[in-house]
């Protein structure tokens, strides 16, 4: 049974949320946005996030990054904030998803199933294809097409690492621990420098299909158009 952490600060909607998850199979933990929410989410551990950005003791974009310092946990954002910019924060944030209030609970349902079946596909799955841009897991390859793509084996990591966190943004801090290792004394310009290396042995690829993007002034994202 896969667990879902709902972090709402409105009993009402998180109560309703809870029971359609419920009866959907799910294990569903609520928690009303207080200051034991980020503790809430590393002791118990769930499979995805449902997350209120508009909580009366916080910012539901503080807790969001939060959570992606502890690693790649879906989260879908929940919150009456709408807006085009709203949105795009949450996304640059590194958020799966966004749904907006007044929502209907079966999409919500559905929008869990979906991400957390893609999320699953990713983190097992020894091919990942990106449109047109194949990562190979096993055999430490990429290719375009048929055509592969030369890469040194950092960045060969580094873009198999980006790849199966598509659309989430990770700091120079956190590629340089992920990547190169906690002992590599080298500085976060050798991220900068991968980057792009990477970004030239798919600029075909990002002219159409996606792209290593620059989140000013927190890191690095490997979208998906």
């Amino acid at each position: 049974m896969k667990r879902v952490l709902v972090i709402e600060d409105e009993m009402p909607i998180a109560r309703l949320v809870q029971v359609y998850l419920e009866r959907a199979g799910y294990e569903v933990h609520w928690n009303a946005g207080d200051a034991n929410a980020i503790h809430t989410f590393v002791t118990w551990k769930p499979e995805l996030v449902l997350l209120d950005l508009m909580l009366p003791d916080q910012d539901g974009l503080d807790i969001l990054e939060r959570i992606r310092q502890y690693g790649s946990c879906p989260v879908i954002i929940l919150t009456a904030k709408g807006s085009v910019p709203d949105k795009l924060q949450g996304l640059s944030l590194g958020a799966d998803d966004y749904i907006a209030k007044p929502f209907d609970p079966e999409e919500v349902v559905a929008r869990v199933q979906t991400v957390l079946r893609r999320s699953t596909y990713i983190a097992e799955a020894d091919m990942i294809r990106l449109g047109s841009l194949t990562i190979d897991f096993s055999a430490q390859l990429a290719s375009l097409g048929k055509e592969p793509v030369s890469l040194m084996p950092r960045d060969w990591q580094l873009l198999a690492f980006l790849a199966r966190h598509p659309n989430q943004c990770f700091s120079r801090d956190q590629l340089l621990d992920q990547v190169w290792g906690m002992d590599f004394e080298g500085g976060d310009r050798s991220v900068d420098t991968a980057i792009k290396r990477v970004r030239k042995a798919l600029r075909l690829w990002s002219e159409t299909e996606g792209e290593i993007s620059t989140i000013r002034g927190m890191g690095y994202s490997l979208r998906v158009y």
